[in-house]
């Protein structure tokens, strides 16, 4: 099968390669994002391939259908960027990678607590302007503290079991609960009024819906203990992002960690370090010296990197041979 590849760098190419390795398709790798500007490119293509930040919006997806597209493949768990109603009226499968390496984000979230909480980057900057001063650079014990979880998901139970062994209290929200796990966890299911009003720490693993979008908000921030430390791995707009720097500004919120930016289509990814960014928001995020920003890196490990791959093709044959597929999405 033929299929356009878009938003692709070197590390796409290099693990899909690798997973293509019987020759079975024929990837064309596309540097540039889906986009109405762009769709035309996927003109005559079985199939696409695309990531977190590109739009399949309904006017893309009828291009698409127009230019002979029947699939079109996610690279990743979410797929808050496609219109899943379009889809189905016009024919078009989509498939997604539900699960690749839980423990990739989930370590990554372990990390921007252990490094907002202990100073590193800044104790990291200091070493190296051989300032040894300590003054600024005061954490606090994990051990003992409640850590709330909002998520409890394949990504969320393996934070809770690393954050279990730190000594932590372990507090859980989730529409869904698992209860059977978190009595083997020894977590505790809390109402999310409850989690935010507890927790020294909260760690965000839901996917961006409606009843997500938000989430924390101003309305939530106010319940929290002040001081909190705010950590989101899963997808920007869960988190109002002027809300949290009002809490900032005014120490409601003591530390804030964030892999993802509810604007993060125009920056991440690209390497724009020669430009001035023209958001204000993300550019006022950069000022504070208690907030940790990576780029969407959470997943991005060898292991995550070559399930997603292979998990991407398996899909395509599985429609290919049989029609469908189980990680096929359909409009709810």
């Amino acid at each position: 099968m033929r299929i356009a590849l878009f938003a692709s760098k070197p590390y796409d190419r290099q693990f899909f390669d690798q997973a293509n390795r019987e020759g079975e398709h024929e990837i064309v790798y596309i540097e540039a994002r889906l986009s109405q500007q762009t769709v035309q490119l996927a003109e005559g293509f079985p199939a696409v391939c695309v990531f977190v930040n590109d739009l399949v919006d309904a006017e893309v997806l009828q291009q698409l259908h127009a230019g002979g597209t029947s699939i079109v493949a996610l690279r990743s768990a979410g797929f808050n960027n496609v219109d899943l109603k379009t889809a189905d009226a016009l024919g078009i499968k989509v498939v997604r990678v539900p699960a690749y390496s839980p423990y990739s984000v989930a370590e990554h979230t372990v990390a921007m607590i252990l490094g907002l909480n202990r100073q590193i980057p800044r104790a990291y900057n200091r070493v190296r302007d051989c300032n040894f001063s300590l003054e600024g650079l005061l954490g606090f014990d994990l051990h003992g503290k409640t850590f709330g979880l909002i998520g409890t998901g394949e990504i969320g139970r393996v934070v809770a079991k690393i954050m279990s062994g730190f000594g932590c209290r372990i507090v859980a929200y989730d529409p869904y609960p698992n209860q059977q796990w978190a009595e083997d966890s020894d977590v505790q299911y809390v109402e999310l009024d409850a989690l935010l009003e507890q927790s020294d720490v909260i760690s965000l693993h839901c996917p961006l819906t409606p009843d997500t979008h938000h989430m924390i908000d101003a309305a939530a921030v106010q319940k929290m203990k002040p001081g909190v430390m705010l950590i989101n791995t899963s997808r920007g707009a869960i988190v109002e992002t002027q809300a949290v720097i009002d809490a900032l500004k005014s120490s409601k919120i003591g530390s804030l960690g964030i892999d993802v930016y509810e604007e993060e289509d125009k920056l991440f990814f690209e390497n724009l370090s020669g430009q001035v960014v023209q958001d204000d928001v993300f550019a006022r995020l950069l000022t504070f010296p208690n907030v940790l920003i990576t780029g969407h890196q959470a997943f991005f490990t060898k292991e995550a990197l070559q399930q997603i791959a292979a998990t991407t093709l398996q899909n395509l044959n599985d429609i290919l041979k049989e029609g469908s597929c189980k990680n096929q999405l359909h409009a709810s």
